[in-house]
């Protein structure tokens, strides 16, 4: 296939990111291929399991002798070291257990060493690509030789990521720009073995808690990759956004091209921009970074209570800026709806009660959607529900009201903006969740919690990045029945 030069975009600071966000565009080493089949995936993860068995009962022989901080030191330093191994291994080899190790790092908060977490969640960030002659065989099973041959494609890729790659093309009937994403070779036949090796080498590694069952958590993980795996369901969602933004010219959903995907394979319009914390936006006013951080709350917003289908993976890579050289009609380009998520009602009625219930102090409504929603049970005594009340009522301080006396006045602008730069509140969200939730009573959340509030993060990030100053209670009141 011919080699196409990237096209020249004066918005276009950096390539469109990929599922996890990793730039393959700029990487330096590229694999010849991945390994795809059970056994010699199994064989890798089986020898870094028995290499974990022995550095335990040498690091435990070792902390015998340890006091104090010492040992706390000691454990911290082994936690860490046990999953930078594992992660290095899962980023090896890629694919469905290189993802399933990143989404484990959403769950792990609840049970694993804080190291841990830190390391398993920065798996996005050092993905290398997979030559083209690993990818092209894929590419050409899907979508067959007549209609690949309708396109030229750059053969390094834009971007890498656990369960593939994308490339640049262009249609050349038409001349349109493309992005091509290409799923890795034997990825999604693999996710039951993956998943499976995943839960023993955790159990191996020692990093969860001996006496707890995970194998509800690895059962989600299961279902989840199998979802994201299916490029024919998120060419659907990918679909079903354009058509519901197609009015809203704030924001951009790229075009598919049906007759270049399948269910490996998905093709888009190529749609540039900057990255949230680019200069270029960092630069922009701060009503221009107001306008964007407005629309990312009422996107998600809309997204949760209208739609109740919601992109569930915040990265950046995921959500590009593109600039209005006339200064008055910025844009956000949203890319990958590989994590999409469709949500009950009764589910959103009930977070909503938590919601309500922790801006108007409300313990009881709380209370009662905390149990309706699976993250307590009816016998959970009253101290603990009162601890969690204590922790969602600091969550929602950006959602108050202007100057409202619960919230630090260096908060606060003259005119009763929250000033998401300059909070500290994960930092306090932490403290309170630290002192409040260490429990028996409090359950590893449902999926949908976990998911939900990966995007809530994301979105909270996101305005910290843009240094927002905005009043977001009225967002809520006509969903909430708020005052």
């Amino acid at each position: 296939m011919a080699e196409q030069k990237r096209p020249h975009n004066p918005n276009d600071s950096s390539f469109n990111l990929d599922e996890d966000g990793a730039d393959g565009g700029d990487k330096d080493t590229t694999l010849d291929r991945i390994k795809t089949g059970a056994f010699e995936r199994n064989v890798a993860l089986t020898r870094m399991g028995v290499g974990a068995g022995a550095k335990i009962a040498s690091h435990t022989m070792r902390n015998f002798f340890r006091r104090g901080e010492s040992k706390d030191e000691a454990n911290r330093n082994f936690y860490r070291a046990q999953a930078k191994e594992l992660a290095d291994e899962l980023g090896r080899l890629k694919g469905s257990v290189m993802k399933a190790g990143q989404m484990l790092s959403l769950y792990g908060q609840y049970f694993l060493p804080e190291e841990a977490v830190e390391v398993l969640a920065s798996l996005q960030d050092n993905t290398p690509a997979v030559s083209w002659a690993f990818v092209e065989p894929q590419l050409i099973d899907a979508l067959g030789e007549k209609t690949v041959s309708k396109l030229e494609i750059n053969r390094k890729p834009i971007a890498a990521a656990s369960l593939g790659q994308a490339h640049l093309g262009t249609i050349k009937a038409t001349g349109e720009q493309v992005v091509v994403k290409i799923q890795y070779p034997g990825v999604a036949s693999a996710i039951d073995t993956d998943i499976r090796t995943l839960s023993r080498l955790i159990s191996a590694t020692r990093l969860a808690p001996k006496a707890l069952d995970l194998s509800g958590v690895f059962n989600e993980l299961r279902a989840m990759l199998e979802r994201e795996c299916d490029y024919v369901q998120e060419k659907a969602f990918t679909e079903t956004f354009g058509e519901r933004l197609l009015g809203d010219e704030r924001f951009i959903v790229p075009k598919v091209y049906p007759e270049f995907c399948a269910k490996r394979v998905l093709t888009t319009r190529y749609e540039p921009g900057f990255s949230v914390s680019s200069k270029q936006v960092q630069a922009l006013s701060q009503s221009r970074r107001n306008a964007l951080a407005k629309s990312f709350a009422e996107l998600f917003v809309t997204e949760f209570f209208d739609w109740q289908l919601v992109q569930t993976d915040p990265h950046f890579g995921n959500y590009r800026i593109r600039i209005d050289p006339q200064g008055e009609h910025d844009q956000i380009v949203t890319l990958d709806f590989g994590a999409t998520r469709t949500f009950d009602s009764s589910f959103v009625e009930s977070y909503g009660q938590i919601v309500r219930g922790s801006l108007q102090f409300n313990r009881k409504e709380i209370a009662q959607a905390v149990i309706e929603i699976g993250l307590m049970n009816p016998d959970t005594p009253p101290s603990v529900l009162e601890g969690f009340g204590d922790l969602t009522e600091l969550i929602v301080e950006p959602f108050r009201k202007p100057f409202d006396s619960n919230v630090p006045d260096r908060l606060y602008t003259p005119g009763g903006a929250y000033r998401f730069g300059d909070t500290d509140l994960p930092a306090r969200v932490g403290q309170t969740a630290a002192l409040k939730m260490m429990s028996k009573h409090f359950k590893i959340p449902p999926q949908e919690i976990i998911f939900l509030h990966r995007r809530i993060g994301g979105v909270l990030v996101t305005l910290k990045t843009l240094r927002a100053e905005l009043k977001l209670h009225e967002l809520l009141k006509p969903h909430l029945g708020l005052n």
